[in-house]
Order: C-alpha cells, then structure tokens, then sequence
C-alpha cells in the first residue's frame, strides 16, 4: 500500500508568537567546553531558578564533521530570567559502553520536588527511551531504558488517576508501510519504571501541516482547560537539496499545539491546525547542521500568563519564544 501524501507547500508561524531578540540564547561560543552544537534542550523552572540541560554534540563545525560514536552530551545551564545563561564548566550527563553509544535530547519535569529527565539513547540495538531523576544535576538515577525503539518521551508535572503519564513515538516502520510514519503514543506507570496501558494519541493522518512523522516535544503544561502540549511535525519534500551539513536534508520541522483534556489526557480538547512555529529566521533556516528545524523541548509559564517556550533552531542553536496562555489556549480551541 502507498501511504504518501502531498507535499505540504508554504507555511508560517502563528501570529500569536514571538521569538525573543537575542535568539539564539545559546550557542556554541557560549559552551565553556569543546562542542560543535548546542540544541534541543529540556527546560524547566525548580527551586526557585530556571534549568536547561541541553544537547552537546561535539565534532568540528569549522570541517562540519561529527564522528559517528560517542560525540554526544549533556550540559547544564542555570538562569535567573530564562534568557541569559550560566554554563556550568562541564558536562552533566553521559551514557557510552559497549552497547550504549550515547545519550540525548533531555526533556525535564518537575514531580512532587524532584526534577525528572527524559532522554534518547542510542545502541547498537535501537534506540531506547530513559527517564532518570536528579536533585542536583550533578548525580543521576536512571529508573527506566525502553525497549527499541522508543524516542522523544516526556512526562506529565503530576500524576493522573493515581499514575505517572508520558506522552512517546515508537518507530512503527513495518506496521505502517516499510517508511517514517511514526505517531504520538501514551503510556502511564504506577512508578516511572514499569510501562504500559498505551494507546495511540495523534496520528500523523490528522495533522495537516506532517506528512512524515510526528512526536511529543515540550513537557505539558497544566492549565484550567487542560494540558497544553507541543508536538513536533515533519513534513517531506523530495525537492528539497542540501539544507546543511549532509548531502541532503529532504525534512522540516515545525512545531504544533494542541490541548489534552485534564482528567483523561488520551482525550484530544482541541488542536490548532496550522503549525504554532516554523523555521523562518535566518539561525532556522541557514548555516546549520540540518536547516528548517525547529523542535521545543521545554515550556514554563509565568505569573503573568506568559508561556516560555525553549526550542533547538536546524539543529545547531537553542533559542526562545513566547507567547500568552490565553492565546495558545484560544489557539487549540477556537481554529
């Protein structure tokens, strides 16, 4: 059977959002240690400050080389303000052995006091999904690894029904046509180790802006019409050439919204149906490791309804925008 669908043409960011000026907020030049790229970071507010853990990969930017193995980290940053960021003078978190070849794409969530980590890991098996709990950011307790293959899972800031929720994307290659067409799952545990109850939440077949993939980004955030949650879209266009560091980079990614009913997260409230964020800067779109991606990883918001949304830009550099609760909201209910 053909699962193509047609190439998704033009699209732009909602008006609703800004991107803040001094984007990126982080970079390369930033990393007191050697790292060629700085992106998709986890980003929350605990004790009192904000914390980003980020991607660090590390190779030669100036050659656009990464080697295929054990080039990947995470750092830790700190800040008063979400905007300006103190690097801590090494990495945090690192996972290689015999059969791990590395960790990344950290997602944070703060439970009950403790902050949580969410995070990929490569091996020469598949890819795996971890969760992992820290007080620190110095020392971490893995609780759970995923079988293959299981990425981009986040957690939810609080229990629901009495258990832990997540939202994931398993690579369901041969079950949907032999080619990516990879959807958003939910699972729930009673104690962040054992998984299941999963069901299927979002379809790439009902996002009008992916032709490819789709998958959680940010953590929700709760609010009183529900969970507010990204996701990442993916369309593909064979047209597309050389978009960054490889022979050809054929993807974009954007950014969706949509809102997930409180008590009974598997139930979809509503859902913009245009893309909230698309690559269209010049640090989104050009000069990058692969260019016209964009990939929240953290979402925080403030006193005053302004929603913090921390997002990696081609790959390469994380950066920040921000809007109202009350138009995010308006966004998923109204459209």
């Amino acid at each position: 059977m053909s699962l193509r669908m047609p190439i998704i043409g033009e699209l732009s960011s909602s008006s609703v959002i800004g991107r803040h000026p001094l984007n990126p907020i982080l970079d390369a030049s930033r990393v007191p240690y050697p790292t060629a790229l700085v992106f998709n970071a986890g980003v929350t507010k605990f004790n009192g400050r904000y914390v980003m853990i980020f991607r660090n990969d590390y190779g030669s930017p100036e050659e656009q080389t990464l080697e295929p193995h054990h080039t990947t980290d995470l750092g830790v940053a700190f800040s008063s303000d979400g905007i300006h960021w103190d690097v801590q003078p090494k990495p945090c978190f690192k996972l290689y052995d015999e059969e791990i070849v590395r960790a990344y794409d950290p997602r944070l969530t703060v439970i009950d006091g403790r902050c949580y980590m969410c995070f990929a890991v490569d091996t020469h098996h598949g890819i795996r999904g971890g969760v992992a709990v820290t007080d620190d950011f110095i020392s971490f307790e893995i609780l759970s690894l995923s079988t293959p293959d299981l990425r981009n899972m986040v957690l939810f800031p609080e229990t629901i029904g009495g258990n832990y929720v997540r939202l994931e994307r398993p690579f369901t290659v041969y079950s949907r046509g032999g080619v990516d067409r990879f959807d958003m799952w939910i699972s729930e545990s009673p104690d962040l180790k054992y998984w299941g109850n999963s069901d299927l939440l979002l379809a790439v077949e009902q996002v009008p802006f992916a032709n490819d993939k789709i998958g959680p980004a940010a953590p929700p955030i709760k609010t009183a019409k529900g969970w507010l949650t990204t996701f990442h879209a993916v369309d593909i266009d064979s047209r597309r050439g050389k978009n960054g560091w490889e022979d050809a980079w054929k993807k974009r990614y954007t950014a969706g919204l949509m809102l997930l009913d409180l008590e009974n997260p598997r139930k979809i409230v509503g859902m913009y149906r245009e893309p909230l964020l698309v690559p269209e800067l010049q640090y989104e779109t050009e000069g990058g490791f692969r260019n016209n991606v964009i990939f929240p990883g953290g979402m925080v918001q403030e006193d005053d309804g302004e929603v913090k949304i921390y997002y990696g830009a081609a790959d390469t550099v994380e950066c920040l925008a921000s809007a109202h609760i009350d138009d995010l909201l308006k966004l998923c209910l109204e459209s």
